[in-house]
């Protein structure tokens, strides 16, 4: 399954680009790319096993340009807080009836 994606107007590997999520699923990655996307944030979807050639970790990351970083946490930081409050995403059992 490939995890880097790299059409158009995406950031080029060579600009500063940080890291603003890192996780186990890329399912989880690719929703916090859409939504940076939307938010006309611009960004790369990378698998962490292309960062280490020794010892390789599986998981992905999403990156942006640097300058673009502070607002990209801030909305995944949202993003995270409403799916808390959603009680569709809740971890805890519904309520019996």
């Amino acid at each position: 399954m490939a995890t880097e994606k790299q059409p158009g107007n995406q950031p080029e590997p060579n600009e500063k680009l940080e890291k603003v999520f890192d996780g186990e699923q890329e399912t989880e990655a690719w929703v916090i790319h859409g939504l940076l996307e939307s938010a006309g944030i611009e960004s790369i979807v990378r698998s962490r096993d292309t960062q280490q050639e020794v010892f390789p970790v599986g998981g992905v990351m999403v990156l942006v340009r640097q300058e673009q970083a502070d607002e990209a946490r801030q909305l995944i930081e949202e993003y995270r807080e409403d799916a808390a409050k959603d009680p569709e995403f809740s971890e805890e059992p519904p309520a019996a009836v």
